[in-house]
């Protein structure tokens, strides 16, 4: 199905475009009016070259599964709750002393579609007045009471326009109040992969030890107490897993100059401890833990995930399957793939771990971004350039 010039022209932006969008946050009004003129113009011809049929239109003859929900917002990020509900963030750009800002509001929508703002982007102090930030995840406590946000941030560091980049963890309850840490105020500042455990007091996040993004410390705080610091001390890990429901986590637990063959470590996230599991011949990212908490997966390599059981690490189960994003199924007898880089659109597969099956979903249409719910019964997916969530019935 081929696209008038028309449709073209009034159809959501493409990737490239919004990403071009995205760095322009903090360019001053007059600079940014010059400077996208001229990229407007080089990615529209780019565009229209390209543009042939409609990304999202299942092919003929075969309906996509009616979907249960779906949040036409431009969102930047989304999580399930335990009870099904669906926290998200929207994208929010304002001017402000001639100076365009984002920062994204927070949103949480029952399973019944009523959807209500908790956090007003506009409104939330959490740093200078040329503070911007993007939020990039969203994470749920076990008991579904509270969240944490994971920022992108970015701050005015001269009147060229040029910024500083980082990132901080935003704590909150699902009533969108602040959850101010003793002493302090409600952001962990560099902190990622922040994620409350089920004691309800304990934050355990991750930061950066040695750059750029190589090795990172683990570290806790409990806001009331206003206490924290490194879980183990002189320790430095390449990933984390949490199973905040079970206050215990899995890593990958590197020397300082990357010398010695990678360890998986399991962690005991409330006595902080650590014991040795195994010694492991390659690393190359996406460290998970089943639901069930009795197994760990990651990428050996490109293409071959290893899987191993916690109480038995020693032995490997290898999965050809190419590099992406995953989450497992319900029963852990398969994994559900994104393939290619975080945030870059690709379609859906399932992988069955018992012999590398595959098996693609909702018509091998491309997503930005997809979760599972807990129970397992759905997962959500983001829309290319719109940024739309749609949940649908997952078999």
């Amino acid at each position: 199905m081929t696209l008038t010039l028309i449709e073209i022209l009034f159809s959501p932006a493409p990737e490239f475009l919004e990403e071009a969008w995205s760095r322009l946050k903090n360019f001053k009004l007059g600079r940014m009016r010059r400077f996208f003129s001229g990229l407007a113009c080089c990615a529209l011809f780019a565009w229209l070259a390209t543009a042939a049929s409609p990304p999202h239109a299942a092919p003929q003859g075969q309906p996509l599964p009616n979907p249960l929900q779906s949040i036409n917002e431009e969102c930047t990020a989304f999580a399930f709750a335990p009870d099904g509900r669906i926290v998200f963030s929207v994208r929010r750009v304002f001017p402000k002393h001639k100076v365009l800002m984002q920062r994204d509001d927070i949103w949480i929508a029952s399973a019944a579609s009523k959807k209500r703002r908790i956090v007003d982007g506009e409104k939330l102090i959490t740093g200078p007045d040329d503070f911007s930030y993007t939020v990039r995840a969203l994470r749920w406590s076990p008991d579904g009471t509270r969240l944490t946000a994971e920022l992108e941030t970015r701050t005015m560091v001269n009147e060229q326009g040029e910024t500083r980049e980082g990132v901080a963890a935003l704590l909150l309850d699902d009533g969108g109040r602040e959850i101010k840490i003793s002493g302090g105020d409600s952001i962990i500042p560099n902190a990622e992969n922040a994620a409350w455990l089920d004691d309800g007091a304990t934050v355990v996040y991750l930061l950066e030890a040695i750059k750029p993004r190589l090795l990172f410390t683990i570290n806790t705080v409990r806001p009331v107490a206003g206490r924290g610091g490194p879980l183990v001390a002189n320790a430095f890990y390449s990933a984390a897993a949490w199973d905040a429901q079970r206050h215990m986590g899995v890593a990958i637990e590197r020397d300082e100059r990357l010398a010695y063959a990678p360890k998986v470590v399991l962690l005991d996230l409330i006595k902080q401890v650590r014991r040795v599991l195994v010694e492991i011949e390659g690393f190359a990212g996406g460290l998970t833990i089943s639901p069930s908490g009795e197994k760990m997966a990651y990428f050996r390599d490109g293409e071959i995930l290893e899987i191993r059981e916690i109480s038995k690490p020693e032995k490997a189960t290898r999965v050809r399957v190419p590099f992406g994003n995953y989450q497992w199924s319900r029963d852990e007898r398969r994994i559900l793939i994104k393939r290619g880089p975080e945030r870059r659109s690709d379609s859906l597969v399932w992988v069955r771990l018992a012999d590398s099956d595959f098996a693609p979903i909702l018509h091998e249409l491309t997503f930005r971004d997809f979760m599972i719910s807990p129970d397992g019964r759905r997962v959500g997916v983001m829309i290319p350039g719109k940024g739309n969530i749609v949940v649908y019935p997952l078999e």
